[in-house]
């Protein structure tokens, strides 16, 4: 039994989330650029170069989302929805070479060739209209993770921090939107402290640690990505918690003498793949097992709809 959805765990699929992050690093890459040709500060380069970079992550996570929801054919029978991963995966490879190594090595040339940083006031406006982009952009991708949080996710995470929604959402729009915008707001706040450093008090050291630091929050942030996305593509099974839900339907079932084993995997940000051994009661016709396969996938789907690859299969409990 299968079922294309459009939820998942923590969120539904954020595209929302993404533009609004893709709009706001474009506005916001924009005045960084523009501080740095006035001022000359590293920090302000090494920012513009973050900015750029997220702006090419959210077109590629954008490009995997609308790969990731091709139908399934015969040469990809559960669809396409691991793709989305694969992109996401790309993305995290980027902010590691393009944006934390080209950020250190720039920082690395500041300290030992320190220049001037100028226009300290029209570089610190800049760095403030930043910061509004940042925190806006990160409030709308936390209000848009929140309004797709299932029930199911509610009851077990009632306040979920913002480690909580990167780590168990299966959906990059979410985890790696959320995970950017949180470094794009340590970044600008290194860029100032930098920046201060340098011109208000006279540290030449201090625009060139800045853009290293930025750079280390960078491949941070590559790791975290790493990490989140290569569980996905190995094959990463559903949450306990939607296991056990799935499980408690199957036990309540008087037809169902043991549940011998349930399977799962993660085929996409919105699709879930599931697997149950089911050890009916002997005393079930042909007629009546079919009926109770049935009868159990309409109320594990309506359980949760983002089981999409559902197989029931009778089997012996060990004695």
């Amino acid at each position: 039994m299968s079922r294309r959805q459009d939820a998942n765990h923590m969120a539904t699929p954020s595209r929302t989330s993404i533009y609004a992050a893709l709009a706001g690093n474009v506005a916001v890459g924009g005045v960084k650029l523009l501080a740095f040709f006035f001022s000359g500060s590293s920090a302000m380069l090494v920012e513009s170069i973050h900015s750029a970079l997220d702006t090419l992550n959210q077109c590629l996570l954008l490009f995997g989302l609308k790969r990731g929801v091709k139908p399934p054919d015969s040469r990809h029978p559960f669809g396409y929805g691991l793709e989305a991963y694969f992109w996401t995966f790309v993305v995290a490879l980027l902010i590691f070479t393009a944006g934390g190594v080209a950020s250190i090595n720039e920082g690395v040339q500041e300290l030992l060739h320190p220049t001037p940083v100028e226009h300290l006031g029209l570089t610190l406006a800049v760095l403030g209209i930043c910061m509004i982009f940042e925190i806006f952009s990160i409030a709308v991708s936390l209000r848009l993770a929140e309004a797709g949080r299932t029930p199911l996710s509610r009851k077990r995470f009632p306040r979920p921090s913002l480690a909580q929604l990167i780590h168990f959402s299966p959906d990059p729009g979410v985890f790696e939107v959320l995970a950017e915008d949180a470094a794009s707001i340590l970044g600008v706040f290194l860029a100032f402290l930098g920046v201060v450093g340098s011109a208000w008090f006279g540290w030449a050291w201090a625009d060139g640690a800045a853009a290293v630091a930025i750079g280390l929050l960078l491949v941070v942030l590559a790791g975290i990505v790493v990490v989140e996305t290569h569980s996905l593509m190995t094959g990463e099974a559903a949450l306990p918690s939607t296991v056990d839900a799935a499980r408690k339907i199957l036990d309540s079932d008087p037809r169902v003498d043991v549940v011998c084993e349930i399977s799962s995997m993660q085929l996409g940000p919105n699709e879930i793949l599931m697997a149950a051994t089911l050890d009916f009661k002997d005393e079930l016709t042909g007629p009546e097992l079919e009926e109770a396969s049935d009868q159990l996938t309409e109320k594990l789907l309506a359980e949760d709809p983002r089981i999409t690859r559902l197989f029931l299969r009778p089997g012996r409990a060990k004695r």
